[in-house]
């Protein structure tokens, strides 16, 4: 594929970085977009999401080197070497850490937390779509070895080097297939958002959607660096994605009952002061 986007002398512009980059922009842009009509300050949710960003590019780290800790601990200066820095990490590493560290900074500053993670999701679910294109053009997540008409072949040295992606090898185009998911979800979550029922609605479905993705996709990945559970049974983020789809059946049964209790005191209230 196209690991560099341009390259004029000593200068190179990599793509993923771009459309990384790009991606960070729509994020934000439609986090905006959405926490205008629940009334949120745009500055905030700006700030917040510079932070947010940074623990979620942390988190990412800390559990791509946990997942291939036997090769770090080995080569320790490997940690902070050009390729990991380079490196997106694993997504689930840094969406658990910016969940966290969400939760601790919307109490201190008394923040709806529910509200904000609803806004939040269709913008992460954009910001992913985008991102995998990214990961495509570089090479990094690549599939299996397949025969399927739906394979693709990498040939580029670059994204070997980078990415250690096979080339010359007909593989399944795993960064396009979460991509083409992903953006999906985000669909659906626009559409749902001006029909939610409660707040903390369009979170838990992003998080059941994602978590339904990426544990079926998870089967045609072929990079193997990214960890296993379990004996091999379960990769480290099909792991992860078991849990969050119990977390959203939790949030689901809470927020759903919580509703129904504050639905007769809305319409009481109501019908008191008509």
């Amino acid at each position: 594929m196209h690991p560099i986007l341009i390259n004029f002398g000593s200068f190179r512009l990599p793509t993923y970085g771009t459309l990384f980059a790009l991606a960070l922009v729509a994020a934000i842009y439609t986090v905006i977009r959405l926490g205008r009509r629940e009334a949120l300050d745009s500055n905030r949710l700006l700030d917040f999401s510079t932070w947010l960003l940074i623990a979620g590019l942390l988190g990412a780290k800390v559990l791509l080197i946990l997942t291939d800790w036997s090769f770090y601990r080995n080569n320790p200066g490997e940690i902070f070497s050009w390729n990991t820095l380079q490196s997106g990490g694993v997504f689930y590493g840094g969406f658990a850490a910016a969940v966290f560290f969400a939760i601790w900074y919307i109490r201190v500053n008394r923040l709806p937390l529910l509200k904000v993670f609803d806004v939040y999701a269709p913008g992460v679910a954009l910001a992913q779509s985008v991102g995998r294109l990214g990961c495509f053009a570089a090479g990094c997540e690549y599939g299996k070895a397949t025969t399927s008409f739906l394979g693709v072949t990498f040939t580029n040295p670059i994204a070997h080097d980078l990415t250690g992606v096979p080339l010359g090898i007909r593989v399944y185009p795993t960064q396009i297939f979460e991509s083409l998911a992903t953006f999906a979800i985000f669909g659906i979550l626009l559409w749902r958002y001006r029909r939610k029922a409660y707040d903390g609605q369009i979170f838990v479905v992003y998080l059941t959607l994602y978590a339904v993705a990426r544990f079926f996709i998870e089967f045609v990945r072929g990079d193997e660096d990214r960890g296993f559970v379990f004996n091999h049974l379960l990769s480290t983020s099909q792991f992860i994605a078991l849990l969050a789809l119990v977390a959203a059946g939790a949030m689901s049964w809470k927020l759903r009952g919580r509703s129904r209790q504050a639905s007769p005191l809305k319409l009481e209230a109501k019908r008191a002061r008509g």
